[in-house]
């Protein structure tokens, strides 16, 4: 929610609350996530340059109709978001090697836009994340690995190597960015983490089970599924 008016070339819509706005993501949670589908379409991707690394595309007046239509919803989703994930994260926090993102003292209640955990593999027979998501949905249970380290990206590499990058700042500067730029942590954390989208937490209770219990499963059979 925007309190101000967007800027020019950004759709949004005026509510009783104020400016609805997909922001610079282009994403907003719903029921279906079809409704926004990222604020994504066919003509705004032609013209992008396939290079690009991130769209900056905006929620169109149509897309906002349809997730204007869905708010109604809004605080009784949010609050089964909230139950399943407080049981989901009591169930995977049981299982050596799977550890659920945790809130910040504070922080009365999340969004949920995403259901993160970390994977460590060494606690699972040495089982690779890919396989380990490979396992998770041939049990159901669709996931992924999230984001890759930004900070490494080969664009990075174009952008710092062309004219205006080049007259602004000096040599050195250029030269010894990768090392300024290292993020281990971060390089861990995304090498570790598991995605769940947050409409897996809109089911009942038996649905968190299923989760947990596809994880127990491959656990179980990780040192198989490792040598495979």
């Amino acid at each position: 929610m925007r309190e101000k008016q967007p800027s020019p070339g950004r759709p949004a819509v005026w509510t009783r609350r104020g400016w609805l706005s997909a922001a610079g993501t282009g994403v907003m949670g719903t029921a279906m996530g079809s409704a926004t589908a990222g604020a994504r379409s066919e003509a705004s991707q032609v013209t992008q340059p396939p290079a690009s690394q991130g769209l900056p595309l905006r929620l169109t007046e149509f897309q906002a109709a349809l997730l204007l239509s869905q708010m109604t919803r809004l605080e009784a989703q949010s609050k089964t978001r909230d139950r399943n994930a407080a049981y989901l994260t009591r169930r995977l926090a049981e299982i050596p090697g799977i550890t659920p993102a945790r809130m910040y003292e504070g922080c009365t209640r999340n969004a949920w836009h995403l259901y993160m955990f970390r994977y460590d593999s060494s606690q699972f027979s040495g089982l690779s994340r890919a396989a380990f998501l490979k396992a998770l949905a041939a049990e159901g249970i669709p996931a992924s690995g999230g984001y890759s380290p930004l900070n490494t990206q080969p664009f990075l590499e174009e952008t710092f190597a062309t004219r205006g990058y080049k007259a602004i700042y000096p040599v050195e500067v250029l030269r010894d960015w990768r090392d300024r730029n290292r993020c281990p942590q971060n390089d861990r954390l995304c090498s570790e983490a598991i995605w769940l989208t947050q409409t897996m937490l809109l089911g009942p209770g038996r649905d968190m089970d299923d989760i947990a219990d596809a994880v127990l499963k491959v656990k179980t059979h990780a040192a198989r599924l490792a040598k495979t």
